[in-house]
C-alpha cells in the first residue's frame, strides 16, 4: 500500500485488516466503495468475534425452560454473512480461490446504466 491509501478502520481484527489490506492492493475504490469496504471489514471483524464466542459456548444454550436453542450469537452471524456476502457482491469483488479462473474473469464494476423502472399501472 502506498502513502495515499486510506488507513484500515480502528478496532479491526487480523482477518479485517487483511481483508483491508487485499482489496485495497489489488482494487482502486471510489469513495462510496470505501464505505462499502469499511463496512465489510467491520462486518468481519464482529463475524469473528460472535464466531470465538460460539466455539467457547457451543451452538446450542439452554433457555430459561431448560430448552436448547440455537446460541444467539450464533442467530447473529448467520444474518451478518448475508450482510457480508452482498457488499462484497456489490464491491463486486471475486467469490472463489485464487486459482479459480472463473472468479478471476469476473469485473470489478457493471458497465453502463441498468435503465428507468417505473411502477406498473402508475403514470
Amino acid at each position: 500500500m502506498s502513502d495515499d491509501t486510506p488507513r484500515a478502520p480502528a478496532g479491526l481484527t487480523a482477518a479485517a485488516k487483511r481483508l483491508w489490506a487485499e482489496v485495497l492492493d489489488e482494487y482502486e475504490l471510489e469513495e462510496h466503495e470505501l464505505g462499502l469496504l469499511r463496512e465489510l471489514c467491520r462486518t468481519q471483524t464482529q463475524l469473528d468475534r460472535l464466531d470465538r464466542i460460539v466455539r467457547r459456548d457451543g451452538p446450542l444454550v439452554t433457555d430459561r425452560f431448560g430448552e436448547a436453542r440455537t446460541h444467539p450469537a450464533a442467530v447473529e452471524a448467520r444474518q451478518l454473512r448475508i450482510a457480508y456476502a452482498r457488499m462484497s457482491a456489490a464491491l463486486r469483488l471475486p467469490a472463489g480461490e485464487e486459482g479459480d479462473q472463473q472468479a478471476t474473469r469476473r469485473p470489478q464494476r457493471r458497465s453502463g446504466a441498468r435503465g428507468v423502472y417505473r411502477l406498473r399501472g402508475v403514470s
